[in-house]
């Protein structure tokens, strides 16, 4: 049976038909207020941008699914996870701080910002997934707990993943900082000797033991390790390098567990928007914000995290590229703007394996709304 992918246009012509009022629209619409139960704390998931980025969904259409989430009995509040590279989000201080000059303020979103994994993301729940990669994930304490989840993707393209939605909204977003390092690599940490100072703090968070101090510098016995990426995420010097590569087929398919044990514990409990405007080259991580590939299209929503990604794709793929952004090839409507992009990069098989292990569907009913 095909997944319900519910969907609003950019026109307007007056107030009622305004982008404000359409997104709440879209919300009634696509069921997402069945959802949520009386006094449900909420987590409202997006991406709050890194600072210089521009991209990222408008803070006032944020306010829009807070107000409607109040509406229908529930508790919202913002929320991430901080980021495993070196940024303006690296930690909880720096997090707020940048949300809030991002425009995601209290008084103009109406509801707090929790970042889920704490102050050096160590707020982090071992998850059961029991999958082909993984048998645990580590997913943000906070989104864990609460007890619904709306989901708000920014849809766009990615260097390693092809495009950005929802489920890596859910993956990446919903992780850990060791959750994020263990979907990015399977390979063991290195030190950087000379950003070393001996002090002993990842010695101290190391699960096995593999982590010594000699002559005042870091030493990782490499037999022990079992490369779950604490050390990377505790190190304030950066002394322990962050390791990225992974075969690209292996990082969706991490990805797609991650997605499943971010909503594991909240059957019925989710529902998903897609925001398919400033389709940008990159993802919101980057400090800037490209010319994006294609037109503004629309707003998606559904209680279907693959159906909603599959059909934002298709989408994007039907219509003609931009020949004044960073997509060089694939400009023609039907061809895949992602590889275009990024090429080497197979954007498709996260949506295949999804429905693989049971995350979603890839059949969709496409509903337009007025």
């Amino acid at each position: 049976m095909a997944s319900k992918v519910y969907f609003m246009n950019l026109r307007s012509s007056s107030k009622n038909t305004n982008i404000s009022t359409k997104i709440r629209k879209l919300f009634d619409k696509a069921g997402m207020g069945e959802v949520l139960h009386q006094g449900d704390h909420t987590a409202v998931k997006l991406h709050f941008g890194e600072k210089g980025n521009n991209a990222f969904i408008h803070p006032i259409f944020v306010r829009q699914v807070v107000d409607k989430i109040k509406e229908n009995g529930g508790q919202p509040f913002l929320t991430d996870t901080n980021t495993l590279y070196s940024g303006s989000r690296t930690n909880s201080v720096d997090h707020l701080t940048t949300a809030i000059e991002n425009g995601f303020a209290y008084a103009v979103v109406g509801a707090p910002i929790i970042i889920a994994d704490g102050l050096f993301s160590k707020n982090s729940i071992d998850v059961p997934v029991n999958q082909k990669n993984f048998k645990h994930v580590k997913i943000a304490g906070d989104i864990h707990n609460a007890n619904a989840m709306i989901v708000l993707s920014h849809f766009k393209g990615h260097e390693m993943a092809g495009f950005g939605g929802t489920i890596k909204n859910l993956a990446m977003g919903c992780a850990s900082a060791a959750g994020k390092q263990i979907q990015h690599s399977d390979a063991k940490p290195e030190i950087i000797d000379k950003h070393c100072i001996g002090c002993s703090i990842c010695a101290k968070w190391c699960p096995v033991d593999s982590i010594s101090i000699q002559s005042g510098k870091t030493t990782i016995d490499l037999e022990k390790c079992i490369g779950c990426g604490e050390c990377t995420t505790v190190c304030h010097k950066r002394a322990i390098k962050v390791q990225w590569k992974t075969s690209t087929d292996v990082f969706l398919e991490k990805m797609a567990e991650y997605a499943l044990g971010a909503v594991n514990n909240k059957k019925g409990k989710v529902a998903y928007m897609n925001f398919v405007m400033n389709v940008t080259p990159l993802c919101d991580c980057v400090p800037w914000s490209d010319t994006p590939i294609v037109r503004d299209i629309g707003i998606l929503a559904s209680l279907d995290p693959v159906a909603i990604d599959r059909a934002s794709f298709d989408l994007v793929n039907n219509q003609h590229g931009n020949h004044d952004s960073n997509l060089t090839c694939n400009h023609e409507p039907g061809k895949d703007k992602f590889r275009g992009l990024h090429e080497g990069t197979n954007a498709a098989y996260i949506l295949e394996y999804g429905e693989k292990i049971g995350l979603g569907s890839n059949r969709y009913e496409l509903i337009s709304i007025d």
